[in-house]
């Protein structure tokens, strides 16, 4: 455009050009500015539809972006939800095996008691739940004369239908546990408590063996005066205390923790 401008002057200076043609070549420069208006006008869209394009893409990126965040957020809460819901059922079973488990100890616990009925109704013996655990009372009074260890005939004959009774129960052992009232006593047999408790129970477990007890599902324990179930006070209190407990021992394989018990006890 610059070479027009410059030509022009010159040959008008010259005296060259005639009338029609300067006038094209004033048409040829209108026509140059036109296009190059149009050209400016139409990179100027250009550049405007870039930029808008570019803000879109932009805007499409940052959407693209929340979603793809949205949809991870989504994921880690299906998976947390599923592993909610796998702990829910994994706790749901855990406690319906706890209380099968129950429901278990509650029906041997009721066996157990229809299979004393008759021992209880004669007060021969009672039937308990201590600690959880199930417990045949025998008074000492049935079983023992006052200081001594060897059983009376009543005592032995209640002991064989005890030991008759209880060797049916299965996948049970069982131990003896003899207590005393604090009434001291020493003798050159029994210097205190502890033995005249710990003999008694003893007595007991070989009765018991002999009435067809397996040796391997019966132990003899002594507590002496040291667990008491009603104050010594009072004679009612003393005759409480003084009795033979035949304690059914837990069967520790049905207890919860019982795989990771015994591999820290095996030391894995």
């Amino acid at each position: 455009m610059k070479r027009i401008w410059i030509v022009l002057p010159l040959l008008l200076a010259a005296g060259c050009v005639g009338k029609g043609t300067h006038e094209a070549v004033l048409k040829q420069l209108d026509e140059s500015r036109h296009h190059a208006s149009r050209l400016e006008a139409d990179l100027n869209g250009q550049r405007k539809l870039g930029k808008a394009l570019a803000e879109r893409n932009a805007r499409l990126e940052k959407r693209l972006a929340e979603e793809a965040s949205e949809k991870a957020n989504l994921l880690a809460d299906q998976d947390a939800l599923r592993a909610s819901v796998e702990e829910m059922e994994k706790a749901l079973q855990e406690l319906n095996r706890r209380k099968l488990e129950a429901d278990e100890r509650i029906a041997e616990y009721r066996a157990l008691l229809a299979r004393f009925q008759r021992l209880i109704d004669a007060g021969k013996l009672r039937v308990k739940i201590v600690e959880g655990r199930m417990v045949v009372e025998l008074p000492t009074d049935v079983l023992f004369r006052s200081g001594q260890a060897s059983l009376s005939k009543e005592g032995q004959e209640a002991l064989v239908e005890v030991t008759e009774l209880l060797a049916e129960v299965p996948g049970r052992r069982f131990q003896v546990e003899g207590h005393t009232d604090d009434v001291p006593i020493a003798t050159a047999q029994y210097p205190s408590n502890w033995e005249l408790a710990a003999a008694r129970a003893l007595r007991v477990v070989r009765t018991m063996i002999d009435a067809g007890m397996p040796p391997q599902r019966i132990s003899a324990a002594s507590f002496g005066e040291y667990a008491p179930v009603a104050s010594n006070e009072l004679p009612e209190g003393r005759d409480a205390n003084r009795r033979i407990e035949i304690v059914v021992l837990p069967d520790l394989t049905s207890l919860p923790g019982f795989d990771e018990l015994n591999r820290a006890a095996s030391g894995g």
